[in-house]
């Protein structure tokens, strides 16, 4: 383990239990490192009826598929982290158009991370390239995608699925068309139906 050191006096840290739960501290004064998580953001970015990924040229998950995404800077707000990330690594402007969800993603040899989820769409008909970080990009429609890099990408993207299912079922239906278990059928198709006498 690598030892720390209080930042104040230069002492060296030691365990105790603050707030029910073991942190280092300086013995000498009030010094506590707490560890936070890093905040980074995940990009679904809809193009041509499919998925933007990038296959990754860098560490972790060298040569495996992720969505566009990186680590927000002290100074961003994690909207305008994640355009950017999309510009570095898929080479092109996004519009991000909602919150998908927030996800914690815990790790034991480095701080956890909390990954913010968006959903974006090229903006002005953008074509996506490789950015320094990808060896290259693709389109995939939603049945056939790659392995993925990362767990936490699976579940944004589970939720995205979710996401599309709930608008789908909130979404007019055909004539005809049953309603969603649960769901009383609309007025139109209520007329359209047969009523049972008595």
């Amino acid at each position: 383990m690598v030892g720390h050191f209080c930042i104040n006096c230069g002492t060296a840290l030691v365990t105790r239990v603050i707030e029910g739960r073991e942190v280092e501290a300086c013995p000498r004064d009030n010094f506590v490192l707490w560890r936070d998580p890093k905040v980074s953001t995940a990009v679904v970015v809809e193009s041509d009826g499919g998925i933007v990924l990038g296959r990754r040229a860098i560490e972790p998950g060298y040569g495996l598929w992720c969505l566009p995404g990186g680590f927000v800077n002290d100074d961003e707000d994690p909207v305008d982290a994640a355009a950017r990330e999309c510009l570095e690594e898929i080479g092109v402007p996004v519009h991000v158009t909602d919150l998908l969800g927030v996800f914690h993603i815990p790790k034991s040899g480095a701080p956890s991370m909390v990954v913010i989820a968006y959903r974006a769409g090229l903006v002005d008909g953008g074509r996506p390239v490789a950015g320094a970080e990808m060896l290259e990009v693709g389109v995939f429609p939603h049945d056939a995608f790659p392995p993925l890099a990362f767990p936490s990408h699976q579940a944004v993207l589970a939720e995205y699925f979710k996401s599309q299912a709930r608008a789908a079922e909130g979404a007019p239906r055909r004539d005809g068309e049953a309603a969603p278990r649960g769901m009383r059928p609309s007025r139109e198709q209520a007329l359209l139906r047969p009523r049972r006498r008595r």
